[in-house]
């Protein structure tokens, strides 16, 4: 029998684009052999089983049989094109532009994402500045601000209109004419960029229980483009007003705040968890420069297919509507490179370096995380088995001892920020 043909027409260092041409007498090979299973098992009314005429046999089960044809030279022909492409696929591959006519080979394009050989010759002799921001005074005030907004309480003013900072309940419904379509409900702080402004003004003309119809206008900016600068009628009720009322700032709010039994303990705990994080941030920051600093150093480029891969999935998870994906895309984009080209650095020296987490070293995680959090290892360990979360506690864990091992090959200085 001829050979199936693969051809590349695309590729870069992270996928390839083949093509596929399936001879005709494979194609019938496929076909005889789909044609002789379904004769051996069919039950069809006049015939023994296995005795019915391929005639019969052809025109009962067409659609199964052409489908069987199609699996059996696809399956064969990314055998082949793993040989002779020597091929490193890290997926299964992605099959386009079928063209499966009576009497004529099959064509179609296999798209293969592959495993970028990255090797990099310079890892260490970097120079790295690590500036950790300093905690001020109106950053743990702010922070306590926060804890008093959390404890708060909403108290309902009678015959006011509201301002800004207040909590109001309010139904909004389109109009048509003089016709009002369903009520929308919502319960939001004004000030706080939760609606649009033209509507927020028109809620603060109001005092509890009015009602009001006015056009409000879409600014130019607004997210979707074929509402800016659009005006749309509405009927606004507002139904109750409140304001917020914090606690006072005694040792009794730092005792309900928690563990704490004076005002100037939790002042103390608030700037000790904002001075960790500022480290945390700054030891971010060098890891950065150093991906950075081995990024140019290798000339490491990011392969297109990735960078569009990664866009594509966060486009999903953000949801983001089909007419704002070129925008997205467009935004992105460098962000993307930026990630794409930090992992493959990551990967290529996890699997040069043998630097991957190990089973014992997740479990040490678990361990101390359920140490922490006061929870038997095991209960916590099922809990992260089941949110399917293990695998990003090993990917974190893998990329500490990749860090771990680069910095020893680096100079940290501690800079004035």
């Amino acid at each position: 029998m001829e050979a199936i043909t693969v051809e590349t027409t695309a590729s870069d260092s992270a996928s390839k684009a083949l093509k596929v041409t399936v001879p005709v007498d494979r194609v019938r090979a496929a076909e005889s052999k789909a044609v002789k299973y379904y004769a051996q098992r069919a039950r069809l009314p006049g015939f023994r089983q296995g005795k019915a005429p391929e005639a019969v046999v052809r025109k009962r089960f067409g659609d199964a049989i052409r489908q069987s044809v199609l699996e059996e030279v696809i399956r064969e022909s990314w055998e082949t094109a793993r040989t002779n492409e020597s091929l490193k696929p890290i997926s299964d591959p992605s099959i386009r532009n079928v063209k499966f006519e009576e009497g004529s080979p099959i064509e179609f394009e296999l798209l293969v994402e592959v495993r970028p050989e990255l090797k990099l010759e310079r890892i260490g002799g970097f120079r790295l500045d690590r500036r950790v921001t300093p905690v001020t005074d109106e950053a743990v005030t702010e922070q306590i601000e926060r804890l008093r907004e959390q404890k708060a309480t909403w108290t309902p003013v009678e015959g006011a209109q509201p301002a800004p900072g207040q909590m109001v309940r309010v139904e909004v419904a389109p109009l048509e004419g003089d016709t009002a379509g369903p009520s929308q409900p919502y319960d939001l702080v004004l000030g706080e960029n939760r609606a649009l402004p033209a509507l927020e003004e028109e809620i603060m003309k109001l005092a509890p229980g009015q009602t009001a119809d006015a056009d409000i206008r879409f600014p130019d900016d607004h997210p979707d483009e074929s509402r800016r600068g659009q005006s749309r009628r509405v009927r606004i009720t507002l139904h109750d007003v409140k304001r917020q009322e914090l606690p006072a700032l005694d040792d009794a709010f730092a005792r309900e705040v928690g563990d704490f039994d004076t005002l100037d303990a939790l002042r103390a705990a608030v700037r000790t968890d904002l001075e960790q994080e500022a480290s945390r941030d700054a030891d971010a920051r060098v890891r950065e420069q150093l991906i950075g600093q081995i990024v140019d150093a290798n000339g490491v480029t990011a392969p297109e297919s990735l960078v569009h891969k990664l866009m594509h999935g966060y486009a999903n998870a953000y949801q983001i509507p089909e007419e704002q994906l070129g925008q997205f895309e467009q935004q992105f984009h460098p962000v993307a490179e930026t990630q794409v080209k930090r992992d493959l650095v990551l990967d290529a020296l996890v699997e040069a370096h043998g630097l991957r987490a190990t089973e014992s070293d997740v479990d040490a995680r678990v361990a101390k995380m359920a140490e922490a959090r006061g929870v038997p290892a095991g209960q916590l360990y099922a809990q992260l088995e089941k949110a399917k979360r293990l695998a990003e506690l090993e990917r974190g864990l893998t990329e500490e001892k990749v860090f771990d091992f680069l910095l020893t090959q680096s100079t940290v200085n501690e800079a004035t920020p």
